[in-house]
C-alpha cells in the first residue's frame, strides 16, 4: 500500500515499500520512514507534479524558427532519417559528417549525427550534460587524462557538463546526442 501524507499529486511506478503515514521531505518529495520490517523491496519511482515549471507546448513558444521541433510529442524513424542524412549536402563534405537536430527545447536537445568513416570532430565541450548513443558503428571518444573510450552500436555513455573531449569513426557511424541543460541556461 502507498501511504503519502498532505495532498501530493504524483506518479508511482512499480511497488513501494509499505511505509508508515509520515511527512514528506520537501526536498526529496518522498515519505520520511524506513520500510516497515515486513516489507518487501522493489524498484519504485516517485515524481512530484505539483511544483513541475514545465508544461507540454511550452518549448513551441520559446522557438522562433522551426517551432515543430518543440512539439509536445515528436517520433521519429530513425533508420529513415539516417539515410535523409546522406542524402544531405553536409554528407559530401571534407567534414564527412552530417547531423539533424530532432528535439530542441528550451532545456533539452536530441540531435542524430551521421559521420563516415575515419572522419574527427575536434574537441570541444558543452554547457550542459550530454548522453550519447551509438546506432550504427563503432565510434571513440578522447577525454582529457583518460584512455579512449570506444563505443560500438547499443552503447550509450553519458558526460558531464563542461566536460571536454572529441569523437572519431572508427567506421561508418551514427549516434543520438543529447543535451540536457539547467532550466533557462541553453543557447537557442
Amino acid at each position: 500500500m502507498n501511504h503519502f501524507s498532505g495532498s501530493q499529486t504524483g506518479v508511482v511506478i512499480g511497488t513501494v515499500w509499505s511505509f508508515r503515514q509520515l511527512p514528506l521531505a520537501p526536498e526529496l518529495k518522498i515519505p520520511v520512514s524506513k520500510p516497515a520490517p515486513s516489507a518487501e523491496h522493489t524498484e519504485v519511482l516517485i515524481m512530484n507534479l505539483n511544483d513541475s515549471a514545465c508544461h507540454p507546448g511550452d518549448g513551441t513558444k520559446e522557438l522562433n524558427r522551426l517551432p515543430y521541433l518543440a512539439e509536445p510529442l515528436l517520433r521519429f524513424d530513425l533508420q529513415q532519417e539516417l539515410q535523409n542524412l546522406r542524402r544531405e549536402d553536409s554528407w559530401e563534405r571534407e567534414t564527412g559528417r552530417s547531423s539533424k537536430t530532432l528535439a530542441k527545447y528550451p532545456d533539452f536537445r536530441i540531435v542524430l549525427v551521421l559521420m563516415k568513416n575515419a572522419t574527427h570532430m575536434g574537441e570541444h565541450r558543452t554547457e550542459g550534460r550530454i548522453s550519447i548513443q551509438t546506432l550504427v558503428g563503432r565510434i571513440r571518444l578522447h577525454l582529457p587524462e583518460q584512455e579512449a573510450l570506444e563505443l560500438s552500436a547499443g552503447h550509450l555513455l553519458a558526460l558531464d557538463c563542461g566536460t571536454p573531449h572529441d569523437v572519431e569513426a572508427l567506421e561508418e557511424s551514427s549516434f543520438l546526442l543529447t543535451v540536457s541543460w539547467p532550466k533557462g541556461t541553453a543557447k537557442p
